[in-house]
């Protein structure tokens, strides 16, 4: 089978936040196909990772400072920006269209041949062959350590078949609430889910109902709790620096840290107060597993901070011949808009355009209630996805903000439109969806 009709075989399979719960996959069944595979779950050590905002910025600055100490590291992530190889990681190159071919037959044979044996009730849903694909991947290639981040939940979740040395919660908040439950409490214990009897959980404090849950969880299941708080600066000019007002800089976030007793100088590329914990999470995970005998060295994390890359997180692409300066930021609920609003106050006076997209099911009115008070005009789109808001939808969902908002049919449309209105002073911030996001990427030509 071809790259290709493997990708439309598995987009034919629909997304997991459109499946009915009747064919959602429950972790028997994922275990099933995994045994059926020669569980390749169990031939790599890994690390789990769950939370609504701020898994990904943490899965990839962890695996970066894994390979920074040289070990052979995979990452796996979810959902993509353009390409679904994006996913499936190793050493920060992902995996070429030919082995995902490959591997993709391998993994959807062995499903069809389950389904036929009625070892199975029916097909993997698109994320679990992913996954699937991915362990299979990760084992064939004798990884030293798999950073996993949990693609929706926790404790039903597919990843959450493995044994890991540690695991880790970001910030929890509302978020798929059909699907995890209406209140913080709710959603808070799929998220513990990830965490194991006698097991590591790194974490930060958050929400009283979240560090409740957590706290309990580790209490019953007789976990042990690191805290990455000795890991989070300060706010202050000393301990901090966010180098985005030059349109022509690389922007970072600067501070000296003590880690491992020694002291380093964290450069993250990844901005905002809101990823200085996931940052801290990442060091303090890194600082554990050298606890288990993992051999990470102060050097390898300050090096592996550095050359983290996230994209589409208030990623700033620099103006250039005539253009405005974009910032590409996936905020796709209300804990993300807050954080993309705070960081967005670094650019005082500019003027702001906003390309907004969202998915239908998602916060809208309260998004835009957070966001649109920011900027001086508000173009209103959508990606090509059935899920998606119309610019009209959005515009209702709206109305309580009184902002100037303009429709545009696409993401191309409205990323003309935003030049114009921006100018060269200006900033197009691009956000709302991670589909929106990045489409423009692709229109943009930033690299992943």
């Amino acid at each position: 089978m071809s790259y290709e009709a493997a990708i439309a075989r598995m987009y034919a399979l629909g997304h997991e936040l459109t499946q009915t719960p009747s064919h959602k996959f429950d972790l028997a069944h994922m275990r099933v196909l995994l045994g059926a595979l020669d569980n390749p779950e169990r031939r790599f050590p890994a690390v789990l990772i769950a939370g609504t905002n701020g898994k990904g910025s943490t899965a990839a600055t962890l695996a970066s400072i894994l390979e920074a100490a040289g070990l052979r590291t995979g990452l796996y992530t979810s959902p993509h920006l353009v390409r679904i190889n994006e996913r499936i990681r190793i050493n920060g190159s992902e995996i070429a269209d030919d082995e995902f071919a490959l591997l993709h037959d391998l993994v959807d044979r062995t499903a069809e041949r389950l389904v036929e044996e009625n070892e199975l009730p029916w097909h993997p849903s698109f994320f679990e062959m992913l996954t699937a694909i991915a362990f299979e991947y990760f084992a064939q290639n004798k990884l030293q350590m798999a950073v996993l981040e949990v693609g929706m939940g926790g404790r039903l979740d597919a990843t959450n078949v493995v044994e890991p040395r540690l695991s880790i919660i970001t910030d929890i908040s509302l978020d798929h609430q059909k699907f995890l439950g209406d209140t913080v409490t709710e959603i808070a214990r799929e998220k513990a889910g990830i965490i194991r009897p006698g097991g590591v959980v790194v974490t930060l404090p958050q929400q009283p109902q979240a560090n409740d849950v957590i706290g309990n969880t580790i209490m019953d299941l007789g976990a042990r709790a690191v805290s990455a708080v000795p890991y989070v600066p300060p706010v202050s000019p000393a301990s901090s620096e966010y180098l985005v007002a030059n349109p022509a800089a690389a922007p970072v976030s600067r501070y000296p840290l003590q880690v491992m007793d020694k002291e380093i100088l964290v450069e993250t590329p990844l901005l905002g107060r809101h990823q200085l914990r996931n940052v801290a999470l990442a060091i303090a995970a890194a600082e554990e597993l050298s606890r288990q005998g993992i051999p990470i060295a102060p050097e390898a994390i300050e090096c592996g901070v550095r050359q983290t890359r996230w994209p589409g997180r208030f990623q700033i692409v620099p103006a250039k011949d005539g253009a405005p300066q974009y910032v590409l930021d996936v905020a796709h609920n209300p804990a993300g808009a807050w954080a993309l609003r705070s960081t967005s106050a670094c650019y005082g006076d500019r003027p702001l355009i906003f390309v907004f997209g969202a998915m239908r099911d998602k916060a809208i009115s309260e998004m835009a209630e957070i966001l649109f008070p920011l900027a001086e005009t508000i173009i209103a789109t959508q990606a090509d996805n059935p899920r998606s808001a119309t610019p009209d939808e959005i515009r209702q969902a709206a109305v309580r903000t009184s902002s100037t908002i303009e429709e545009a049919a696409d993401v191309a449309h409205a990323l003309a439109s935003a030049r114009t209105l921006a100018g060269a002073r200006g900033v197009v911030v691009v956000t709302g969806s991670i589909y929106v996001v990045g489409e423009a990427m692709r229109l943009l030509e930033v690299r992943v």
